[in-house]
């Protein structure tokens, strides 16, 4: 059983509650911090927690507490995560790790040279459709990953804080881009190094200081190519797809908007307000709407913890860990330079555990000793036909089987 002390008692701590309370029953958080007292109470009493506290090392160090988990803002991971080193405590971390690659770095580090646990909280790295992908990109179905593209759009974060470049460190690539990275880091491979990053950013719609839309893309060692869009400014819900190409095979995921549960309704029923809850990020609750079956397991939040837990009992490390947060940190930090240079910048990583001097695959398949393979295919008039290139003279032929 994980005794569990949560750190922050908002929007993530709630999701990550009723999570930890559903899905394998026995664990539970039993302590709450909050910055202020109410809210503790409150997140208490909604949960059932033992114990509650405006101090934040009080309830790290509680004798009841086994894990910690990190549901703060951004500029106040590190300040916990030293807490957990200094007190032995397992931790678990939403995303990002850090407001930039050095800040996760030294979380990394601490938590390692502590001798703690570490996982990452990426939720969308553990959907159901995300698992099934990664299944049949594993099993060799797509072939060889040559691009992975992520996307999350919505109408902009919850809490005031987000919107606070020095408490955030960032805009919506520190707060979108950090999943679709990682996303992309999984189907591409983990232990290929990403090296450089393309990004286009800019502040179209919110009176802030950060950036509210981003494109980019990330180039890695092999040559395969990561893709992120990312949007503060999306309108109708939360937008939330992925696509894998292979040489043999595509993958297109769709977690939110699109997910085979459609309801239309007019608002006039009993109390005239529509719909009470239709889903994260929704900006309406009449007319067509698009309801999540179960919304804290459809994002991840379920499979997430069921792997952080059941590492941390089986002395093996997470699927998500600090290493690979701060990996994400890393392209972002290269993301935010290109955006302002305009050009390739390069993936800072002074510590690497991937595979080192990996080169991009020929891209030549072997049709003969005569012929490379460009092409096979069936015409509509019947013809099985092969489109083939000569391998001393380049020339291009098409011949029918």
């Amino acid at each position: 059983m994980q005794k569990i002390a949560m750190l922050g008692s908002g929007f993530i701590g709630r999701f990550y509650a009723e999570s930890i309370h559903g899905q394998r029953g026995r664990d539970r958080v039993v302590a709450i911090y909050a910055r202020r007292e109410e809210s503790a109470q409150k997140f208490a009493t909604d949960y059932g927690c033992d114990f509650w506290s405006s101090n934040m090392e009080e309830v790290i160090a509680h004798p009841d507490v086994n894990m910690v988990c990190i549901a703060l803002p951004n500029n106040i991971h590190e300040e916990a995560v030293m807490l957990c080193a200094k007190h032995k405590k397992a931790v678990v971390s939403t995303k990002p790790l850090g407001r930039n690659g050095a800040e996760a770095l030294r979380m990394m580090r601490a938590a390692e040279e502590a001798g703690i646990f570490a996982g990452y909280l990426e939720d969308l790295c553990y959907t159901p459709k995300f698992l099934k992908s990664m299944e049949s990109v594993r099993n060799g179905s797509l072939g060889r990953i040559i691009w992975a593209k992520s996307r999350e759009a919505h109408p902009g974060p919850h809490s005031e804080w987000f919107w606070d470049i020095e408490q955030a460190g960032g805009g919506c690539i520190l707060d979108l881009g950090c999943h679709c990275i990682e996303i992309s880091r999984n189907f591409i491979g983990k232990d290929i190094k990403p090296v450089e990053v393309m990004c286009w950013a800019d502040t179209q719609v919110k009176p802030i200081d950060a950036e509210d839309h981003a494109i980019a893309l990330v180039k890695y060692e092999n040559g395969a190519i990561g893709q992120f869009e990312v949007s503060w400014t999306f309108r109708g819900g939360m937008d939330l797809r992925d696509e894998v190409m292979g040489t043999e095979g595509t993958i297109w995921i769709n977690n939110f908007l699109r997910t085979g549960f459609e309801m239309f309704t007019t608002g006039q029923n009993a109390d005239g307000k529509g719909e009470d809850y239709v889903a994260e990020k929704a900006e309406s609750n009449t007319g067509w709407l698009f309801p999540v079956g179960d919304e804290v397991n459809d994002l991840g939040y379920n499979h997430m913890f069921t792997d952080m837990f059941n590492a941390v009992e089986n002395g093996t490390e997470a699927a998500e860990t600090f290493y690979d947060g701060y990996v994400v940190n890393a392209v972002i930090d290269a993301a935010y330079k290109s955006a302002k240079t305009k050009l390739w910048e390069k993936v800072e990583l002074p510590v690497w555990r991937g595979q080192e001097g990996v080169t991009k695959p020929s891209n030549y398949t072997s049709y003969n000793e005569e012929y490379y393979l460009i092409k096979q295919e069936m015409t509509h008039d019947g013809r099985n036909k092969l489109i083939l290139k000569h391998k001393i003279t380049g020339k291009i032929s098409e011949q029918d089987l």
